[in-house]
């Protein structure tokens, strides 16, 4: 995301592409704030990618990919736009004007996966604006509005699918001393095998389902295992920091959005091959299997 790789990015004037990769949120331990970024251990990209490129009107937006026919048909109630009119916004407060842009979505994210499809619509735009405008905003400003974005969608803001999309790793959301998020330690061996059936559940129902309150008992616990997989992680305790994940804030309760999840879980040795045969219910569904990807959002050229 450094300033200093878009102007070779930008030499022809005219077009960049941004690639945001998928993430999972909570990771089992670390409701809220613990997100990691993937990437496919067979090289293929899982992810969304955004072109942005001069255009002769000030704005023009078009999606293209495996799931467009998901995104709403009018263009103004499609995320993006709201990216283009804050990223405008953004740019006013420094002086600056937006260029006249076309943006491209190719949406290969399903909506509703819980494989962060939003995030990367939103960190794809953000990034490839950004880009297109010669890196203006910095980092934090970037991950400020991506949060703000990504609230208009779930209904409040939470960086932990649009924090390790944009940043890569495993990142530890903070939202203390004016930090938002930083990246801890990972374990390279370790693989994230990921499944979408092909049913859709949204932000908003998930967090909708969750009980307002919580006992004293499950908050210790939430709190304890989080604290032991963190320090797990920078202390290179393996065993440890797979011992701990378990979710007893958000699984007990969404558990029962998904169909076949009990099944999943209990069958997660078998890992890729079982849960293509059992749990992907249509055409839209699939499963990879993963490592993290540690490089985040990021300009990959000029074409689609």
């Amino acid at each position: 995301m450094s300033s200093d790789m878009y102007p070779s990015c930008m030499t022809d004037g005219g077009s960049v592409v941004a690639y945001a990769p998928a993430s999972s949120a909570n990771l089992s331990v670390g409701f809220d704030v613990l997100g990691a970024a993937l990437a496919p251990v067979d090289g293929s990209l899982l992810g969304d990618r955004v072109q942005v490129k001069a255009a002769d009107v000030p704005f023009a937006l078009s999606a293209v990919g495996r799931y467009a026919h998901k995104l709403p048909d009018d263009p103004k109630k499609n995320i993006l736009h709201d990216c283009w009119v804050a990223y405008g916004e953004a740019l006013e407060k420094r002086g600056l004007k937006l260029q006249p842009l076309e943006m491209v979505l190719e949406k290969n994210l399903p909506v509703g996966s819980g494989l962060g499809s939003s995030a990367c619509s939103v960190v794809a735009a953000l990034e490839g604006l950004n880009a297109f405008h010669g890196a203006p905003l910095n980092e934090h400003d970037m991950l400020l509005l991506m949060g703000e974005m990504e609230g208009r969608i779930s209904g409040s803001v939470h960086y932990d699918n649009v924090a390790p999309c944009y940043l890569g790793g495993m990142q530890l959301v903070l939202e203390e001393h004016g930090v938002i998020s930083q990246g801890i330690p990972v374990f390279d061996q370790w693989y994230w095998v990921v499944c979408y059936p092909g049913t859709v559940v949204s932000t908003a129902a998930a967090r909708a389902i969750l009980p307002a309150q919580y006992r004293r008992q499950d908050c210790l616990t939430y709190g304890r295992r989080l604290a032991a997989f963190v320090h797990a992680s920078y202390t290179g305790q393996e065993p440890l920091a797979a011992s701990v994940l378990k979710d007893v804030i958000a699984e007990p309760y969404r558990a029962a959005l998904i169909e076949g999840f009990a099944e999943v879980r209990a069958q997660a040795e078998r890992m890729k091959d079982w849960m293509e045969a059992h749990f992907v219910q249509n055409e839209d569904g699939f499963a990879r299997v993963c490592k993290l990807d540690m490089a985040g959002a990021r300009v990959t050229g000029s074409e689609l």
